[in-house]
C-alpha cells in the first residue's frame, strides 16, 4: 500500500512539472513559426547597368565610327528659327556719326567771322572712314579766310583711340589770290584720362614743310542740359611758309570757354569767349554758336 503511494505521488509530481513547462514550450514553438528569422543585413547591391546594344561593325568587326543613330530632325532644328526670328549674326554693322562741335559767330577786336569745326565718320567699332573739316571766314576782312578739309582712315588701336591717316587739303581765300597746300596727315582721335577729348595731328606739306596740331577739350555738366566746354587748340610749323604766312614754332593758339544748353541732345546753343594769340597780335573774341550731332 506504501508502495503503491509513493508511485503515485511520483507520477502526480511529473504531471505537474508536465503542466507547467508545456504550455511554455508551446509558447516558444508558436513563436517561431509566426515570426520569421531575420536575416543577417547586408549592403544594398547597385542594379546592374543596362547593357549596350552592339556597336554597329565595320570591316574585320571593328566599330565604324559615327554609325551609332543619329539625332531626329526635330533635336538639331533651330528653335529661334522655329520661332520666326531671323539667324544671329556678327555685330559688324556699318554706322554714320556726325558732329557740328563748333558753329559760330566770332566778334575779334570789331571783325566779324564765321568758324566751323565738323567731323564724322562711316564704319564699324574698329575701322572707321572719318571726314573732318574745320575754317574760318571773314565777310569784310582783308583776307577772305582759311578751310581745310581731311578725308583719313581710322583703326581702333587702344580702348577708346584710333588711329589715323590720310590727306588733308586746305586753302586761303585772300583778295589777290587763293593759295592751296596738300599734306599727309598721321594723327590720333580718341579720350584721354580725365575725360579729355584729345586729337594731335602731324602733318607733312606737297612742300616737304612739317606742322602740327593739337586739340584738347572736355565737357563738365552744371546740370544735366546745362555743359561748360573749355578748349585748347594749337598748331606748329617746322618750317616757315611765307605765301600762307606761317613762321616756325608755334602759329597760333587758342584757349577759350563755352557754355551750352542741350535743348535736345542734338541741339545745343552756347555762348563763349576765348583768348586767342596768333602771329600778330593777341585777341579776345565773344562767341555765339550752336553745336549740333546727328
Amino acid at each position: 500500500m506504501n508502495r503503491h503511494g509513493a508511485i503515485a505521488r511520483r507520477v502526480a509530481a511529473l504531471l505537474w512539472i508536465a503542466g507547467i513547462t508545456a504550455p511554455s514550450a508551446w509558447g516558444q514553438a508558436t513563436d517561431k513559426t509566426s515570426m520569421p528569422e531575420m536575416e543577417m543585413s547586408s549592403p544594398p547591391v547597385s542594379p546592374s547597368p543596362a547593357p549596350k546594344p552592339p556597336a554597329h561593325e565595320g570591316m574585320g568587326g571593328m566599330d565604324t565610327p559615327g554609325a551609332g543613330p543619329k539625332p531626329t530632325t526635330k533635336s538639331s532644328s533651330n528653335p529661334a528659327r522655329k520661332a520666326g526670328w531671323p539667324e544671329p549674326v556678327g555685330d559688324s554693322a556699318p554706322y554714320t556719326f556726325a558732329l557740328l562741335d563748333l558753329l559760330e559767330y566770332q566778334r575779334i577786336g570789331g571783325v566779324d567771322a564765321l568758324r566751323w569745326d565738323f567731323l564724322g565718320w562711316r564704319g564699324g567699332d574698329r575701322h572707321r572712314l572719318w571726314v573732318k573739316s574745320e575754317g574760318t571766314l571773314y565777310p569784310a576782312g582783308r583776307v577772305g579766310g582759311q578751310a581745310d578739309l581731311q578725308v583719313l582712315y581710322g583703326k581702333l588701336i587702344a580702348p577708346f583711340f584710333d588711329f589715323q591717316a590720310g590727306v588733308r587739303v586746305e586753302r586761303h581765300e585772300e583778295r589777290d589770290a587763293s593759295p592751296n597746300r596738300i599734306f599727309a596727315v598721321v594723327g590720333l582721335q580718341g579720350l584721354a584720362p580725365g575725360r579729355f577729348e584729345v586729337e594731335p595731328a602731324l602733318f607733312l606739306s606737297n612742300k616737304g614743310k612739317w606742322s602740327g596740331r593739337f586739340t584738347a577739350s572736355m565737357d563738365l555738366y552744371q546740370t544735366q542740359r546745362l555743359i561748360w566746354q573749355p578748349r585748347f587748340e594749337t598748331e606748329l610749323a617746322a618750317q616757315a611758309d611765307e605765301e600762307f604766312g606761317v613762321e616756325p614754332g608755334v602759329s597760333d593758339a587758342e584757349l577759350g570757354l563755352r557754355l551750352r544748353y542741350e535743348i535736345s541732345r542734338e541741339f545745343a546753343p552756347y555762348v563763349g569767349v576765348a583768348y586767342r594769340q596768333s602771329f600778330g597780335p593777341n585777341e579776345v573774341q565773344f562767341i555765339v554758336g550752336v553745336r549740333m550731332w546727328f
